[in-house]
């Protein structure tokens, strides 16, 4: 997937172009939503509130589809095939946009064929420590634990390739350690053996962390952000522990395929931002530690750009590939 200038000028003005011949009238069937992973997990939470809103802006059904497999590359080759008519849509997140430097027949390549309509949650990652494995209650102290001990302190992710995963990575080169990363099938079966001491670390988002840490189960040493976590605020970000390019958050966004006409990403769009933008969303998204600010269609596209671009470096750096 390589990011050049002609490519970035397309994915940029996809929705420029004008359809060739008048549409039909949209919608006036069910639209699907493609979730390209299981049920329970980061994109169908949010996903499912702001397509249920979505249903009754548009008076038609919006159907979530959850399609699993190969770290969502499956999902996202169904909606990069899918008629460019506005009825199948795809609830992406951070990993499918380099996904295919890591699994090489992703079956899609996310700038070419994937047109951006609006962000639905943004997320920081946070480092978290079992204090039984591991007895420190700072970065300082965790980056001197691993000095000590190169390779010995184990640290889980959500799974080979995962922007965990990369976190991980990031975490080394800022902080000049070795650490010995174990990769899980998702991000719960990790933080079940964080919990249970079979790992010392691992990077989670803050929902997921918040009651343990409360608890005193786990301890937060770092939100991976140039902010603090409102959900942890006693918890410093990256820039205050020191590890400025330690920038590890998940965004989850809707999209459709490439040359989907511009009203209906438009329509799209302003629909999602009003949703987001009602109380309920409001709160529900505080609630998961999960933020999201009103932008235009091109601010967000932009967004996406000069993040898979940043990815797409980091997963190449990181050298890792499934086949």
């Amino acid at each position: 997937m390589e990011l050049s200038r002609r490519t970035v000028l397309a994915f940029s003005s996809a929705a420029l172009a004008a359809p060739a011949v008048a549409a039909e009238p949209w919608p006036t069937r069910p639209v699907t939503w493609v979730v390209p992973y299981p049920a329970g997990g980061g994109s169908d939470t949010f996903a499912r509130p702001v397509a249920a809103d979505l249903a009754e802006r548009f008076h038609q059904p919006m159907v979530i589809d959850n399609r699993p497999g190969a770290a969502g590359t499956v999902g996202a080759a169904v909606v990069a095939r899918a008629a460019s008519n506005g009825y199948t849509l795809l609830v992406a997140d951070t990993g499918l946009t380099y996904e295919p430097i890591i699994y090489p027949n992703a079956g899609y390549d996310f700038i070419r064929d994937f047109a951006p309509i609006s962000a639905i949650a943004r997320a920081p990652y946070v480092l978290l420590v079992n204090p039984q494995r591991l007895d420190v209650d700072s970065v300082a102290g965790f980056i001197a634990a691993a000095r000590r001990r190169p390779d010995a302190i184990d640290i889980g992710s959500a799974g080979q390739g995962s922007v965990s995963h990369l976190a991980i990575d990031l975490l080394e080169a800022q902080a000049d350690v070795k650490l010995s990363h174990v990769p899980y099938r998702g991000g719960t079966p990790m933080l079940q053996d964080l919990l249970a001491g079979q790992i010392a670390a691992g990077f989670v988002l803050p929902t997921a962390a918040l009651g343990y840490v409360q608890s005193g189960k786990l301890r937060a040493l770092v939100v991976a952000n140039r902010r603090r976590e409102p959900l942890l605020p006693a918890v410093p970000n990256a820039e205050e522990a020191g590890l400025r390019g330690l920038r590890a958050s998940v965004w989850f966004g809707l999209f459709a395929p490439r040359g989907t006409e511009e009203s209906i990403l438009d329509r799209l769009h302003d629909a999602v931002q009003a949703a987001l933008a009602t109380p309920e969303l409001q709160r529900s998204w505080t609630e998961l530690g999960a933020r999201v600010e009103p932008e235009s269609r091109a601010d967000f596209t932009r967004f996406v750009l000069r993040d898979t671009e940043r990815w797409t470096r980091i997963a190449r750096a990181a050298n890792i590939r499934v086949e």
